[in-house]
This record gives C-alpha cells, sequence and structure tokens, in this order.
C-alpha cells in the first residue's frame, strides 16, 4: 500500500545512528545519505527516509502518529526496544508484550526516536497450528 515513509528530523546523523541500530537490529541494511543530506532505508517493498523540514523549520514529531516497523519474532522486538534505548531512544507506552484484540494477538514494542516521534516494532502472533 505504501510507497515510502519520509520523516522530519532536526539532526541527520544523530537520526542515522538511531536508525541504523533499530533498523540494522530488524536485518535492514544502513542508510544511506544522498547529495541533498536525505538518508534513505531501501527494502524489496518500501522506503523509509529521513529528511530535515524543507520550509526550514524546525522537525516535530506527529502527536498521534505511529510509524510501525515489522519484526520476525517477539525476540527481535525486544532486541529492536534494547538496542533503541541505548541509540538514543525513548521508551513509551506499556513493556514490550502481547496485546490482545478481537481475533488477533500482536506482540508490540515502542519508542520515541531522538525528536519524539513515537515508533514499535510488531510481530503478528501466529495461532495456526
Amino acid at each position: 500500500m505504501f510507497s515510502h515513509i519520509m520523516i522530519g528530523v532536526n539532526d541527520i546523523e544523530k537520526s542515522k545512528t538511531f536508525y541504523d541500530a533499530i533498523l540494522g537490529a530488524l536485518g535492514h541494511a544502513p542508510g544511506k545519505v544522498d547529495d541533498k543530506g536525505r538518508c534513505f532505508y531501501f527494502t524489496p517493498t518500501g522506503i523509509f527516509a529521513l529528511s530535515k523540514p524543507i520550509n526550514g523549520e524546525p522537525a516535530t514529531h506527529g502527536n498521534g502518529t505511529t510509524i510501525g516497523f515489522h519484526a520476525e519474532s517477539p525476540e527481535l522486538a525486544d532486541t529492536w526496544h534494547a538496542v533503541g534505548a541505548e541509540s538514543g531512544g525513548t521508551p513509551c507506552e506499556d513493556a514490550p508484550g502481547i496485546r490482545k484484540g478481537p481475533g488477533f494477538d500482536l506482540y508490540l514494542a515502542y519508542l520515541r526516536d531522538p525528536d519524539g516521534n513515537k515508533l514499535c516494532a510488531l510481530h503478528r502472533i501466529s495461532h495456526d497450528k
């Protein structure tokens, strides 16, 4: 459904260090910085990017916005969370764990990045036998 997500950040290098760590924990390659100073993380299904706002104003987080990253297992979500907290992120919401929904269970871990953007590592728990 989505081709890319780009978020505004105030310090590309600080944010790149943070996102290299958390996305690396999920198996993604480090971001690539282009000649305009933007940082891109390329996957077969989409792009995640960091940029200073083009209007010159400071980047701010979206109140009510969450960006979710797929985790292959609860253990990878836990690693993502720990690496993020060690790399400049701030844990938020409840501790990583299972959240039950109507007909589904999710394993979720939440962080805020250095600019306050709310992030989530999500693993869908299968009940198939």
